[in-house]
């Protein structure tokens, strides 16, 4: 059953984000609205296939690359939510429901059997780990997206050919504002995910920290978000280059998310998590 609600969600995202990419070009209200309220329900039906797929397992479902594609996702398309009724910014949906629309599709081609728990996921400390560090991780894609339009933006301004392109994005100071604000929230989050991480594996591990492919990259990752957090606040870093690092910084979660657990041997990886 929570294959099914899977399967919507990921059609609604599909619909999200079409109409969110026509929003841009005709900047009219109602497509934007309409594009909302399918996301919306996209997201709700995403939610009850969690839910389902957690009642069905009888443990928290991000266990697998299929099962982490589809909570990714899912923090995505709730993080654009919050974004769009605190900030306003409308061309934000076209950006991050193409994000979430990707992930579901590796989501969807990957194995979706549920199989029983392997012991080093059978810890209290499992859920929190994968929450605080999904969150953050969707909060720095959040960033992502505002370094880029930045970017788009910034040339077009630079240019001075102030065309369409221009005319539908927001300001530069709108998007570095935003970009401060995901960092602020996004690195205690990741942090939280490290401190959590640690002690899971101490209780799978039996050490806190052991230097492993995966642990090397959060840490790796860590370092990068607080040098952009630290040049922010003391050298007033902003602009062009809090864009690009804000960039630099997600190419990093993604490499420390998918990456190290695909090409670097190590306790992290996914094929390590047998029954």
């Amino acid at each position: 059953m929570n294959i099914h609600f899977f399967k919507l969600a990921s059609l609604f995202y599909l619909l999200g984000t079409l109409f969110y990419s026509v929003y841009i070009l005709l900047l009219k209200e109602s497509l934007f609205k309409l594009s909302t309220i399918i996301v919306i329900i996209g997201f709700v039906s995403h939610t009850l296939a969690l839910i389902v797929r957690y009642l069905e397992a009888g443990y928290t479902p991000v266990t697998n690359l299929h099962e982490s594609f589809s909570f990714f996702a899912w923090m995505i398309i709730g993080i654009l939510l919050i974004a769009n009724f605190k900030y306003k910014i409308k061309v934000l949906g076209a950006f991050l429901t193409s994000i979430a629309l990707i992930f579901m599709l590796f989501a969807f081609a990957l194995p979706k059997e549920i199989l029983p728990l392997a012991p080093v996921l059978r810890s209290f400390w499992h859920p929190f780990h994968v929450t605080f560090a999904f969150l953050g991780n969707a909060i720095f894609t959040l960033a992502f997206c505002c370094g880029v339009i930045y970017l788009i933006q910034e040339h077009q301004l630079k240019s001075k050919k102030m065309g369409a392109v221009a005319k539908r994005l927001p300001s530069l100071k709108v998007l570095d504002d935003l970009n401060y604000q995901s960092l602020k929230f996004g690195f205690p989050l990741l942090t939280l995910g490290i401190i959590t991480g640690a002690v899971w594996a101490e209780y799978a591990w039996g050490r806190y920290w052991g230097w492993d492919p995966k642990e090397t990259w959060s840490l790796i990752t860590w370092f990068l978000y607080a040098a952009m957090l630290h040049q922010r606040l003391t050298v007033g870093w902003r602009g062009r280059k809090a864009a690009i690092m804000a960039i630099a910084g997600f190419f990093a979660v993604l490499f420390t998310f998918l990456g190290v657990n695909l090409i670097l041997p190590g306790l992290h990886a996914y094929s390590n998590w047998k029954p």
